[in-house]
């Protein structure tokens, strides 16, 4: 009977192996520990997390879909009313759940990163867990996309019942609403990585008004992307924003009767920023946590 030396001799990738299954598992473990950490810290803070979610969206509901259809007895005000057949109402709602995606994700990593990379360094505590420094901020993007699902949930109804006119949404084909969700809360939060490991943590207020604003407006939220058929260089122009595939890929989803762009485009584009968004965030989280 062979013994263990003599097997170690035949297979000598066998003692890799065994010893790489414990460090697996104690990477899961304090994997789902930071999880469950952070969990309890939104579960503490879930009024402040609610009223950061709601306040926006349901203001801009309120005002273009409730108070001007009063005032115009009903009559559209905006051009993309009559597009496709349907109401502002109606284009609007896929619209805002991006919206709501995009700032969560941003709002939840972007910045707690500004504070834990401050003067107090918070986040050395962080990074000290047995975990590589990219399964950090790895664990950081499926937080925030933990986040932003639950904003895109909590948007939709409001953005369903608050309009005076009707809203004409049905889900036609439940697997894709559910990857374009996932890969456009995915995303939000790598932007998020980028967006907090790129700018020093004191112009982080800047960024919200120097590139989340222009990419929100330019991102196809309040008007279908078919409709810039008029302006072909602002058509194209946009396609280097992520939002616009978050945007459309939800119209398509809800709001299949909408212009909305072709499905398989919105899927390649969002995978393919979520790995660019993502490497070049774990990029500069580890410049800034061991430079």
């Amino acid at each position: 009977m062979p013994t263990m030396e003599q097997e170690l001799v035949r297979s000598p990738s066998a003692a890799p192996r065994n010893a790489q299954s414990p460090r697996r598992m104690q990477y899961a473990r304090a994997f789902l520990g930071l999880f469950l950490r952070d969990l309890y810290v939104l579960r503490r803070e879930s009024i402040p997390f609610l009223i950061r979610v709601c306040m926006n969206p349901l203001l801009f509901l309120f005002v273009f879909t409730y108070i001007m259809p009063h005032m115009s007895d009903g009559a559209a005000l905006n051009p993309t009313a009559s597009m496709g057949g349907a109401n502002f109402s109606t284009v609007l709602l896929p619209g805002l759940m991006a919206v709501a995606i995009m700032f969560s994700g941003i709002a939840a990593v972007a910045l707690p990163l500004a504070q834990e990379f401050g003067i107090t360094r918070e986040i050395d505590d962080r990074v000290m867990c047995p975990l590589p420094v990219s399964a950090v901020a790895i664990e950081k993007i499926c937080f925030s996309s933990v986040q932003s699902a639950i904003a895109a949930a909590i948007v939709a109804p409001l953005a369903y019942y608050v309009p005076a006119t009707p809203v004409y949404a049905h889900v036609a084909n439940w697997p894709f609403l559910l990857t374009v969700l996932i890969l456009a809360s995915l995303t939000a939060g790598a932007l998020g990585l980028f967006i907090g490991t790129t700018v020093k943590p004191q112009q982080i207020g800047l960024i919200f008004g120097t590139v989340v604003m222009p990419i929100t407006f330019l991102g196809c939220v309040y008007y279908p992307w078919a409709m810039l058929d008029r302006m072909p260089v602002l058509q194209h122009a946009v396609l280097v924003n992520p939002i616009v595939y978050m945007s459309e890929g939800l119209r398509a989803a809800l709001t299949p009767n909408t212009p909305h762009m072709n499905t398989a485009l919105v899927l390649v584009m969002l995978t393919f920023y979520l790995f660019l968004l993502t490497a070049l965030g774990i990029r500069g989280f580890r410049r800034r946590v061991i430079g």
